[in-house]
């Protein structure tokens, strides 16, 4: 993880015609592409699945690693704002519980800020980085 962004490390490794990538963290993560820019787009889709099929299971999720010649790369956003909520939370040591009583809301809808298509709204992020004692950051690239 860099700064508030999730991105984890993808070996793109050149077969033939294209690429193959892969990631060391998330063995089950593998796609390929035909070219370098379908590489890395289809490496983001492949990130964001299985790391959405982690939470949704409610398995571990690993610290991002750092690898030599690896091309980093983003799940997208809604994992993003689901496993910084997660981390953060985790961080502090605090329960689904805690946060629930934080924004006075029930568990259920606390633990939805930490799934991956729970689709919160501003608002209710917003209270939930407050309960952490965090702010939002949106930052457009």
């Amino acid at each position: 993880m860099k700064g508030l962004a999730i991105q984890y490390p993808a070996v793109l490794e050149k077969d033939g015609e294209g690429y193959t990538v892969t990631f060391p963290d998330l063995p089950e993560a593998i796609t390929e592409g035909d070219d370098l820019e379908m590489a890395l787009f289809n490496a983001a889709e492949a990130l964001t699945l299985a790391l959405e099929q982690r939470i949704n299971d409610g398995d571990p999720i690993p610290a991002p690693s750092k690898v030599a010649r690896a091309r980093m790369v983003e799940p997208d956003v809604a994992i993003q704002v689901a496993l910084l909520l997660r981390l953060e939370r985790e961080r502090q040591q605090k329960s689904v519980t805690d946060i629930a009583r934080a924004l006075d809301t029930s568990w259920a809808s606390a633990q939805r800020l930490e799934r991956a298509r729970g689709n919160p709204t501003l608002r209710q992020l917003e209270r939930a980085a407050a309960a952490l004692g965090k702010r939002l950051h949106f930052e457009l690239v």
